[in-house]
């Protein structure tokens, strides 16, 4: 069978989807339903009525999510109606449920016009901790969310705008400090102006990449201030450049962003970019330029990201969207700011310089896996995403105020190892315990690579005082 009859298959196998609700208390005797049920349930209910952040103490709310999609904009489908986006939107429940322990209704609203789609999630506000809009085509799709936010008290995050953003802003970080050139000084050069591209642009200039910098084309070109066809957003990045296509555009550039279509980028076009440029093609599945061929193009370093997973540095939003969420939603925090955002995309870069540890190395075919132009990112099954993005998102809450209860950030840490098992919790028990009084130890075949890499993080943890020994 081919990929696609296989995935129906999945999709398919009793019982048919990818979640189910289960039950978090015991529901075995009549005192227990009488507790979960009437007349015991009424209790919670008057301590909530009294004071309504109590749902957060008494209820799933402060790990719930509704993803909310109207499926106007499903990735590589398009207009395909709410109906047929709901296994994406299942699909989105599982990786927050994997990645994170979040759990996730999926709502999909058989709506069109914003007014009614933002009365409606508003009217859930309630139910949820935090809502995580899916798939809403552009310009709608900045109303919604913008209004959402004046109005809701819990964060409201649109993942097909800023997760490309901040994981790409993750990868940018990096690319600058690899070929030693300054935010300032970049020339950024968009392909594409739908809702990805106009919030990673706008998030680029909150890392330091000047707006008159950057130049954005859509299908017809160059968006420049003589059009007189763009809307407001389109307008906000309308430039008065020399250029009126994507070519000209791209000469001397820095950087290259992609999210449009596959295969428009030429191996010329990158050859006429600035010195060790990078490149971020991100269209899927087809990137705008071939891996290979970006590199071939050129003898200087070019440091090339794309959507995929069989090519280095994947620019993948599971990175971002179910760490940003666990974070916000431990500190009950009342929206995802901009602080967050950078937050967000400062740890990763920063994991991305960590050495990198055996396990992430053998999930990924035992390829090597250490900073520079090929590992600008960290790879999506990397566990310690959690343990670096969602503290530093809860500590950028708490810091810019919009949290509504305060963590201790070395228990948080424990808390959420705990999130993926015993075994995890163990392993935390048996560090700490060691990093109390670090031993020395010796390791044999002092010169084997994993030997070296097994000092460098015993000593990098602080966990114990290691000795190569041979060579």
């Amino acid at each position: 069978m081919g990929l696609d009859d296989d995935a129906r298959e999945y999709h398919r196998e009793e019982p048919p989807g990818k979640i189910e609700i289960s039950t978090t208390k015991p529901t075995n005797t009549q005192r227990d339903l009488s507790l979960a049920y009437s007349p015991g349930v009424a209790a919670p209910c008057r301590d909530i009525d009294a004071d309504p952040t109590r749902a957060y103490e008494y209820t799933a709310k402060g790990n719930l999510v509704g993803v909310v999609s109207n499926g106007s904009a499903v990735l590589g489908l398009g207009d395909i109606g709410a109906q047929a986006s709901k296994p994406v939107m299942e699909g989105k429940g599982v990786l927050f449920k994997r990645f994170a322990d979040i759990d996730v209704f999926d709502i999909e609203l058989d709506l069109e016009d914003p007014d009614e789609i933002v009365d409606t999630v508003r009217a859930m506000e309630p139910t949820f901790g935090g809502i995580n809009l899916e798939d809403i085509k552009a310009p709608e799709c900045f109303e919604i969310e913008s209004r959402l936010r004046e109005e809701v008290d819990i964060p409201v995050f649109h993942d097909d705008q800023h997760g490309t953003a901040i994981i790409s802003g993750a990868a940018l970080v990096n690319a600058v400090d690899i070929v030693d050139k300054e935010f300032e000084d970049l020339k950024v050069v968009f392909s594409g102006a739908g809702a990805a591209a106009i919030a990673t642009a706008r998030f680029y200039t909150t890392l330091g990449v000047r707006k008159e910098n950057i130049v954005m084309c859509d299908s017809s070109g160059v968006i420049g201030t003589d059009r007189e066809d763009l809307n407001q957003f389109k307008s906000e990045f309308a430039s008065d450049v020399e250029a009126d296509t994507l070519a000209e555009a791209m000469e001397g550039a820095d950087v290259f962003v992609g999210l449009s279509v596959g295969g428009i980028v030429s191996q010329e076009m990158v050859a006429s970019m600035a010195e060790n440029p990078a490149v971020f093609a991100m269209a899927n599945p087809t990137p705008e330029i071939d891996y290979e061929e970006a590199k071939d193009a050129r003898d200087d370093t070019v440091i090339m990201a794309t959507g995929r997973s069989d090519y280095p540095n994947q620019v993948n939003n599971v990175l971002g969207f179910p760490f940003i969420f666990r974070g916000a939603l431990d500190v009950r925090a009342t929206e995802i700011n901009e602080e967050m955002k950078r937050a967000a995309a400062e740890a990763l870069a920063d994991l991305a310089r960590q050495d990198v540890p055996d396990a992430v190395v053998k999930a990924y075919g035992d390829q090597p896996l250490q900073f520079g132009p090929d590992y600008v990112i960290p790879k999506p099954l990397d566990p310690r995403v959690l343990f670096e993005v969602a503290p530093a998102i809860a500590r950028a809450a708490m810091d810019s105020g919009c949290a509504r209860t305060e963590v201790d950030l070395d228990a948080y840490e424990e808390r959420l190892e705990a999130r993926l098992g015993k075994s995890r919790e163990m392993m935390r028990v048996v560090l700490n315990k060691a990093k109390s009084d670090p031993k020395r130890v010796a390791l044999a075949e002092g010169g084997d690579e994993k030997m070296i890499r097994a000092a460098y993080q015993m000593r990098e943890q602080g966990i114990a005082h290691p000795v190569l020994v041979g060579g």
